[in-house]
């Protein structure tokens, strides 16, 4: 068990910092043969995006809803995490065309989405927690009031 960290706390990331969400439901659970092999892809990216240097993945995790897993990757740039999913020679090429075979047998068995959220704000806190979410991903440090909780420029919307 990851031990808690008392008192609150929240994150420093300094540059650009981009939310990408990547989920898949599965909507027949007894086709195995379809929604296994794109779920089973993923590791093999992330594994890849880890042992890179300089690949942009700040970090990641994984969230389960019924029938649909969700991955949270966090990322200090768009345009590595663009440049990545149009690389040919990366795991990520194959999976897609690989995925995009399998639909076209049985659309209806497993769908793909994605979100991509460009942030140039990010407020976080964390009360009494073990190191999670963007946090763990960036610098964990304590919350102070000369941290501004509302961004910067709140006030001219």
């Amino acid at each position: 068990m990851a031990k808690v960290i008392t008192g609150r706390m929240t994150h420093r990331h300094d540059g650009e910092l981009v939310v990408f969400l990547i989920g898949m439901t599965i909507n027949k659970p007894w086709r195995p043969d379809l929604w296994w092999p794109p779920f089973r892809a993923m590791p093999k990216m992330l594994r890849e995006l880890s042992e890179a240097e300089d690949s942009g993945l700040l970090g990641h995790r994984l969230m389960l809803e019924g029938r649909n897993p969700t991955l949270v990757q966090y990322w200090d740039s768009l345009d590595k995490l663009y440049t990545y999913a149009s690389e040919r020679d990366a795991e990520h090429w194959p999976a897609w065309r690989a995925f995009n075979r399998h639909a076209t047998r049985a659309a209806d068995a497993v769908g793909i989405w994605h979100e991509t959220y460009l942030s140039r704000y990010a407020e976080t806190v964390y009360v009494n927690t073990p190191e999670l979410g963007l946090a763990k991903h960036t610098e964990l440090i304590p919350l102070t009031r000369t941290k501004p909780l509302s961004p910067p420029d709140a006030e001219h919307r």
